[in-house]
């Protein structure tokens, strides 16, 4: 079945059609909180409606670069810092794809965090999973934007000196469309979370603390976590930018505070996505690009030769 018979079929999946027969088994740390993502995305394919065969999930580069590996789909292995560049050609080709990218926080919000801000501001129409666990784990546990201050680590033997990135408003400054923080230690909520944000039209954003036993003991498991849309405590509108932005600062000040707030952050419903907004200015076609591949009539045209042709 290639990618364009298979989407929009009425096909129905389960979780197991997303474990690859060839490296089924993750090889994690034990403990390690990268297995609540996968188990995640996994039970929330077969809610979207999507089957491997419609779905791309491109990866950056650290322990969270293996889900590509562990997850059955269409799959790219990017370099380090630049799965969203990736997966916004993939989805401008081929609309008609679920496309999901996914990184560490060293890899999305430092060596990628010109292509996270980009992307935001765009609103590719994709999700962007970033495994937040507050350390480089891969590398064998050196300081991350994360990484809160007056953390030690390898690089930082004496504490860092400087206050961490402040990933969901950064999110919300950016321009995303749909931002949320869940955990590994909630696998409900995470499962509901990107049902979500895979379902939203724009780009969804989902930093997802995921604990490392291994070389961030001091992050524990990120618990005991408090869903803001549970308790009373915390009433706005994740409509309202302003709301959000500072039910966003709070969460992120608490969580350096050892409490972890999770839930649903911002939502607009009404933004249309990038590619949605280059056809109705007539700068993409109606049709994938990625089809005039197999179509031997196809006429290919040069963005060149019209740039050339309107200034001439």
């Amino acid at each position: 079945m290639s990618t364009f018979s298979a989407i929009d079929d009425d096909n129905e999946t389960d979780q197991d059609d997303f474990t690859p027969g060839i490296e089924p088994q993750a090889t994690w740390c034990p403990g390690c909180g990268d297995f609540g993502v996968l188990k995640a995305l996994k039970q929330a394919m077969p809610e979207v409606g999507r089957s491997p065969d419609e779905t791309l999930l491109v990866t950056g580069i650290g322990c969270s670069g293996k889900l590509s590996s562990y997850f059955e789909s269409y799959g790219f292995h990017s370099i380090h810092g630049r799965s969203l560049p990736i997966a916004r050609a993939a989805k401008l080709a081929n609309p008609g794809l679920e496309v999901i990218a996914a990184g560490g926080d060293g890899d999305g919000y430092g060596i990628g965090g010109n292509h996270f801000m980009h992307t935001a501001r765009e609103n590719h129409d994709m999700t962007y999973i970033v495994f937040n666990n507050e350390i480089f784990g891969l590398t064998k546990g050196q300081t991350s934007p994360t990484s809160p201050k007056g953390h030690k680590s390898k690089t930082q033997p004496h504490g860092s000196a400087k206050d961490p990135v402040r990933p969901l408003t950064l999110s919300l400054a950016s321009g995303a469309s749909y931002i949320a923080r869940t955990a590994a230690v909630n696998p409900k909520q995470a499962k509901e979370i990107l049902v979500e944000a895979i379902e939203h039209d724009g780009f969804a954003h989902v930093d997802f603390l995921t604990q490392c036993p291994t070389w961030n003991k001091d992050a524990k498991e990120y618990v005991p976590y408090t869903d803001i849309q549970d308790d009373d405590e915390f009433d706005f509108d994740i409509h309202d930018r302003r709301e959000a932005a500072d039910m966003m600062y709070e969460a992120e000040s608490r969580l350096w505070e050892g409490e972890v707030l999770t839930g649903r952050f911002y939502h607009d419903e009404n933004r249309l996505s990038y590619d949605q907004e280059k056809r109705d200015i007539g700068e993409m076609p109606d049709d994938p690009l990625a089809e005039r591949y197999f179509d031997e009539d196809a006429e290919w045209e040069r963005t060149a030769d019209k740039l050339i042709e309107r200034h001439t």
